[in-house]
């Protein structure tokens, strides 16, 4: 993942406003930091699943415990971290609408695990989702952040 330097500050609207350019190792540091943010929310409260009226019952104490595995969550981001995760993934829609496969990509790509670091949708498998070749879809990757970068720089 791309580090911050000291010129750039975690917010790219103070960064905007101080006038520094962004460049698309920013954009794609700050999507993937999003994406991993979005993941980490908690996936409670209300869902349109639906829902059985029937309990489950443990039949002995022995059944009660160590059946399933532990679902390992990370803990929930933080209140600056979800503000920083809805400015970044609002950067998407400065893609053009008319450019949807490049919003779906760049979308897709952001997607990085919270427990493995390793991102949901690696080039082959965005390839075959698409119906095209991987170098294709990276180079697609690339002219979505283009655009995005050069949306957030004409503002500054």
């Amino acid at each position: 993942m791309h580090q911050l330097t000291p010129t750039q500050s975690a917010s790219p609207s103070t960064c905007l406003a101080a006038a520094v350019q962004v460049d698309a190792d920013y954009v794609r540091y700050r999507l993937e930091e999003a994406g991993t943010a979005l993941l980490m929310l908690p996936a409670t409260g209300y869902s349109t699943r639906l829902r059985t009226g029937a309990l489950t019952v443990v039949h002995t104490a022995l059944e009660a415990y160590g059946w399933n595995d532990a679902r390992l969550r990370p803990s929930p981001p933080d209140a600056a971290r979800i503000s920083r995760m809805d400015e970044a993934l609002g950067w998407i829609a400065r893609i053009p609408h008319d450019r949807y496969v490049l919003r779906r990509i760049v979308g897709a790509r952001a997607l990085v695990s919270p427990t493995t670091e390793r991102h949901l949708y690696p080039w082959r498998r965005l390839g075959a989702l698409l119906g095209a070749d991987h170098k294709a879809v990276q180079r697609w990757h690339a002219q979505g952040i283009a655009l995005i970068v050069a949306s957030l720089n004409a503002e500054a």
